[in-house]
Protein backbone atom coordinates (compact mmCIF):
# COMPACT_ATOMS: atom_id res chain seq x y z
CA UNK A 1 0.00 0.00 0.00
CA UNK A 2 0.80 3.49 -0.42
CA UNK A 3 -1.31 5.15 1.57
CA UNK A 4 -1.45 5.25 5.31
CA UNK A 5 -5.05 6.12 5.26
CA UNK A 6 -5.84 2.45 3.09
CA UNK A 7 -4.29 0.95 6.51
CA UNK A 8 -6.55 2.84 8.47
CA UNK A 9 -9.82 1.92 6.20
CA UNK A 10 -8.29 -1.93 5.60
CA UNK A 11 -8.66 -2.46 9.74
CA UNK A 12 -11.30 -0.42 9.96
CA UNK A 13 -13.41 -2.69 7.37
CA UNK A 14 -13.30 -6.05 9.51
CA UNK A 15 -12.71 -4.82 12.72
CA UNK A 16 -16.97 -4.97 13.86
CA UNK A 17 -17.21 -8.17 11.55
CA UNK A 18 -19.22 -10.54 13.42
CA UNK A 19 -17.28 -12.55 15.09
CA UNK A 20 -14.02 -10.48 14.69
CA UNK A 21 -12.42 -10.66 18.20
CA UNK A 22 -9.43 -8.35 17.84
CA UNK A 23 -7.38 -7.18 14.52
CA UNK A 24 -3.37 -6.69 14.42
CA UNK A 25 -2.79 -4.27 11.07
CA UNK A 26 0.22 -5.28 10.21
CA UNK A 27 -0.03 -4.06 7.10
CA UNK A 28 2.92 -2.34 5.55
CA UNK A 29 2.74 1.27 3.68
CA UNK A 30 5.77 1.52 1.93
CA UNK A 31 6.66 4.84 0.90
CA UNK A 32 7.05 5.15 -3.10
CA UNK A 33 8.61 9.26 -3.09
CA UNK A 34 11.23 11.11 -1.56
CA UNK A 35 10.58 12.78 2.39
CA UNK A 36 10.76 15.88 -0.30
CA UNK A 37 8.20 15.13 -2.29
CA UNK A 38 5.85 14.40 0.82
CA UNK A 39 5.89 17.79 2.33
CA UNK A 40 5.79 19.75 -1.30
CA UNK A 41 2.68 16.92 -1.72
CA UNK A 42 1.36 18.35 1.77
CA UNK A 43 1.72 21.59 1.58
CA UNK A 44 -0.03 21.76 -2.21
CA UNK A 45 -3.05 19.46 -0.18
CA UNK A 46 -3.11 23.05 2.16
CA UNK A 47 -3.24 25.16 -0.94
CA UNK A 48 -6.54 23.21 -1.82
CA UNK A 49 -8.60 23.26 0.93
CA UNK A 50 -10.38 26.40 1.42
CA UNK A 51 -11.29 25.48 4.95
CA UNK A 52 -7.60 25.76 6.35
CA UNK A 53 -5.53 28.22 6.12
CA UNK A 54 -1.79 27.18 6.43
CA UNK A 55 0.40 29.94 6.40
CA UNK A 56 1.75 29.40 10.12
CA UNK A 57 1.69 25.38 9.61
CA UNK A 58 5.55 23.87 9.49
CA UNK A 59 5.46 19.93 8.28
CA UNK A 60 8.50 18.32 8.84
CA UNK A 61 8.82 15.08 6.91
CA UNK A 62 11.33 12.09 8.22
CA UNK A 63 11.58 9.78 5.86
CA UNK A 64 7.83 8.51 6.31
CA UNK A 65 6.50 10.25 9.14
CA UNK A 66 4.77 13.43 9.73
CA UNK A 67 5.20 16.61 12.15
CA UNK A 68 2.60 19.11 11.86
CA UNK A 69 3.65 22.55 14.00
CA UNK A 70 2.53 25.32 13.95
CA UNK A 71 -1.14 27.34 14.50
CA UNK A 72 -4.60 27.00 13.34
CA UNK A 73 -7.48 28.99 13.72
CA UNK A 74 -10.15 26.36 14.32
CA UNK A 75 -10.51 22.05 15.72
CA UNK A 76 -11.76 22.14 12.06
CA UNK A 77 -8.71 23.47 10.52
CA UNK A 78 -6.47 21.17 12.73
CA UNK A 79 -8.40 18.00 11.82
CA UNK A 80 -8.43 19.23 7.98
CA UNK A 81 -4.23 19.32 8.52
CA UNK A 82 -4.10 15.88 9.49
CA UNK A 83 -6.91 14.30 6.69
CA UNK A 84 -4.08 16.46 4.28
CA UNK A 85 -1.29 14.80 5.92
CA UNK A 86 -2.64 11.13 5.59
CA UNK A 87 -3.65 11.66 2.20
CA UNK A 88 -0.39 12.08 0.80
CA UNK A 89 1.72 8.84 -0.81
CA UNK A 90 4.09 6.94 1.45
CA UNK A 91 2.62 8.20 4.80
CA UNK A 92 3.04 6.21 7.45
CA UNK A 93 2.60 8.74 10.58
CA UNK A 94 1.20 11.92 11.03
CA UNK A 95 1.67 13.62 14.32
CA UNK A 96 -0.10 16.72 15.04
CA UNK A 97 1.07 19.11 17.19
CA UNK A 98 -0.64 22.07 15.97
CA UNK A 99 -1.89 24.41 18.83
CA UNK A 100 -5.80 26.39 17.95
CA UNK A 101 -5.89 30.21 18.82
CA UNK A 102 -9.22 31.83 18.30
Amino acid sequence: MSYGYQKTVAEGAVRYLLGVKGVFNDIEVRPEVQATDVKQKIQSAFQRQASLDAKDIRVNVDESAVVLQGTVHSWREKDDATIAAWAAPGVTKVENKLQVQF
